[in-house]
């Protein structure tokens, strides 16, 4: 009863302020899209909620179970509560009463982080599960419309086409917004993306970017480190690019970009060592050998789930055998399930998505050529930004999933950038396609 009452309410909550601040955050062009792109968000939250609570069980109702102990625990001690929500995982007397009811409490959880935020969510929503849910997809939104907005400035042509991108993919939406670590993930993965084009491209607000930047990839190696590992080296790729092609004089150019090269690849390697290091798994010598036992794991599951599994060679265990597998891996990732291989209503969904991406990806190679394609992409920084992370996330987890229901969740952060990648390629190389969908192009809306 308590979710029936409550959600309507927040419902009513979240939209006044949206509407409150929707002129801040849009323009003429991006206004119409704000509050369809919220609804999705909401509507997601809730259909996902629904689903687990009748058919499904799995990870969103442990969340809320551990975040509904916390926020008992604020009933009994303001203290104790408050310890739970800044613990570094270790056990005190104090909190031993409430931490030693969760399996996921500890140093190393993964999972801890998402109970945080579960728990101050119920205290905002007076321990409702629904209204949680709900949180976590305003969380999600608000990552994903700076998302939004930073890939319009950079290509203004493409505005409505990039809102199917980010916004109303199935996938994307529907695991994207619930109560689960892939909605704060993808979230923060868009305030980063953000930051990184606010402060070390535009050259605006360049501290609170680089606070921003900073708290997000926090953020997400407290959930995910191997997202900061696929989208670090092509962030800064894209970085030094924009930057040395801003060089008019070529000669300058010539010689500022090797050493911008080197600075970068110092910059990225230094974050990959500190990334790394928070979490053993991820070492190089190591990483192999993780990617196995996940695999296997998953592999285990499929076969439970009648069929959901997928087999794209055997793993060894080392960085060369992950190295044979990349190509089938990226395909798997990108453009599968196939339609047949569906074995329930999530998976049909993906395989249209696949689908979608694999028809969309072969039109344009085929009628701009392979090579004009490429050099295309090499053109436009972003597009580097784009492929490059998408690839390589793709290659990582078709790799250790082995389970196509697995993979649907996993696989959801590489989605909007590589859509959003193929809509962009897509209205430098068909320009008239572009046009003929969007008759605004001509225009080419600026962005402020």
């Amino acid at each position: 009863m308590k979710d029936f009452i409550l959600t309507p309410i927040y419902l009513g909550v979240f939209y006044a302020l949206a509407f409150i601040i929707r002129s801040s955050v849009t323009n003429r062009y991006t206004k119409p899209y704000f509050i369809p792109a919220l609804s999705i968000k909401l509507l997601g939250a809730i259909a996902l909620g629904i689903l687990y609570h009748t058919i499904y069980s799995g990870d969103t109702l442990y969340y809320f179970k551990y975040g509904s102990i916390i926020y008992h625990a604020f009933g009994d001690s303001f203290s104790a509560g408050l310890h739970l929500i800044t613990t570094d995982g270790h056990m005190t007397p104090d909190i031993e009463p409430y931490a030693s009811q969760m399996v996921w409490f500890g140093p190393d959880s993964k999972e801890y982080f998402v109970i945080r935020v579960a728990a101050v969510c119920a205290l905002v929503g007076f321990d409702s599960y629904f209204v949680t849910s709900l949180c976590f997809a305003v969380l999600s939104f608000s990552g994903m419309w700076v998302m939004y907005i930073t890939f319009a400035k950079i290509r203004p042509q493409t505005y409505r086409e990039l809102t199917i991108a980010i916004f109303f993919l199935p996938s994307v939406f529907f695991w994207g917004s619930g109560l689960l670590k892939d909605s704060l993930c993808i979230g923060a993965l868009g305030w980063l993306f953000y930051a990184f084009y606010r402060g070390a491209i535009e050259k605006k607000k360049i501290l609170s970017s680089l606070l921003i930047g900073l708290m997000m990839m926090k953020v997400i190696a407290s959930m995910k480190v191997y997202i900061l590992l696929a989208f670090i080296p092509p962030a800064a790729l894209w970085i030094l690019n924009e930057n040395t092609g801003r060089i008019k004089s070529p000669v300058v150019r010539w010689i500022a970009k090797p050493f911008f090269l080197l600075v970068g690849l110092s910059v990225a390697a230094y974050a990959m060592s500190a990334i790394t290091a928070s979490d053993a798994r991820f070492n190089l010598d190591k990483i192999g050998e993780q990617s196995k036992l996940t695999a296997d794991f998953l592999q285990g599951v499929s076969q439970q789930e009648n069929g959901s599994g997928y087999n794209i060679g055997a793993q060894d265990g080392t960085v060369s055998g992950m190295l044979k597998l990349a190509p089938q891996a990226a395909v798997v990732a990108l453009f599968r399930p196939f339609i047949w291989e569906s074995r329930n209503i999530t998976m049909a969904l993906s395989a249209l998505e696949a689908t979608y991406f694999l028809v969309l990806t072969i039109r344009i190679f085929y009628r701009v050529g392979f090579f004009k394609t490429l050099k295309a992409i090499s053109s436009l920084p972003v597009l580097n930004l784009c492929f490059l992370f998408s690839l390589v996330f793709a290659i990582s987890v078709g790799i250790s999933s082995g389970n196509f229901g697995t993979l649907v969740r996993y696989k959801i952060p590489l989605m909007p950038f590589y859509l959003a990648g193929l809509y962009i390629l897509q209205s430098i190389t068909l320009p008239e396609t572009a046009k003929s969908r969007n008759p605004s192009v001509a225009r080419q809306p600026q962005f402020a």
